[in-house]
């Protein structure tokens, strides 16, 4: 056997520091995970919670100045005025099953003035730019629609242009249409009075726990296994290692040394 000096050697110190590193490094995303499974589980409590609640006027959930809290996203909420048709717009690179389509919003406006930015639903569609004019109309005149509360988009997909967009985002909306708008939007569930045509409206997301909780176990199984390997090898260091095995040369020594 030999003594322990060989953990002093330059090889064995960068092979020590790897593994704290990568150990540590495993654990931290173990921990990451987890804190993902407590945000889903919230997020989870929120949906189901609102859901279950009646709908409320969307002033009383919506302004103009603030954004969604946390805790009014996926909140029923009902509003009475006149589709702003002219100023429609398109949300691009909508995808349902696999099938390419488009989002359809209009803004509601309000008997004060506010709009409400509704999300129609989603309509399938060629692979080729879609204009206003060629979807489905809104119903006329005065229309009462109740919605699910969504927060505005961020980034650089929000930004609103001939009437088009990629994400929605009622701020931008309001900045290309230049009327008072209520922060956030809402996912349309129903319109009285009915229009002619359908959209397909949007769904609920699913309510589970991910798989952030079997993630998180992974990655700390990963950690323990570069401890583990590297005791087995230092273990196996110090026991001298494997034993070469041997050659011609060498067993014609032992045999002359036998005779």
């Amino acid at each position: 056997m030999r003594s322990l000096s060989f953990f002093f050697s330059r090889r064995w110190i960068l092979f020590l520091v790897t593994v704290i590193a990568l150990a540590w490094g495993a654990w931290w995303l173990g921990e990451w995970q987890f804190h993902r499974l407590d945000d889903r589980k919230e997020k989870n409590a929120i949906i189901e919670r609102n859901e279950a609640a009646e709908p409320v006027p969307a002033a009383e959930v919506l302004s103009t100045e603030n954004g969604v809290s946390k805790q009014n996203e996926w909140r029923r909420v009902t509003a009475t005025g006149t589709y702003d048709v002219d100023n429609t717009i398109v949300v691009r690179y909508r995808t349902r099953d696999g099938a390419a389509g488009v989002d359809v919003v209009v803004p509601l406006v309000t008997e004060d003035g506010t709009s409400l930015i509704v999300d129609r639903g989603w309509m399938a569609t060629e692979n080729r730019g879609t204009r206003p004019e060629e979807l489905p109309a809104p119903p006329s005149g005065e229309v009462t629609v109740v919605g699910w509360v969504r927060k505005d988009a961020t980034g650089d997909s929000t930004k609103v242009n001939d009437h088009s967009t990629r994400s929605i985002s009622a701020e931008k909306i309001a900045e290309a249409t230049g009327n008072p708008t209520f922060r956030g939007f809402v996912d349309l569930v129903s319109e009285d009075p009915d229009p002619e045509s359908d959209l397909k409206l949007a769904e609920l997301p699913e309510i589970n726990n991910g798989p952030h909780f079997f993630y998180g176990l992974q990655w700390w199984f990963f950690g323990f296994l570069a401890l583990l390997g590297f005791v087995w090898m230092a273990v196996d260091e110090w026991r001298g290692g494997r034993k070469q095995p041997a050659t011609a040369e060498t067993a014609d020594v032992d045999e002359d040394a036998n005779a």
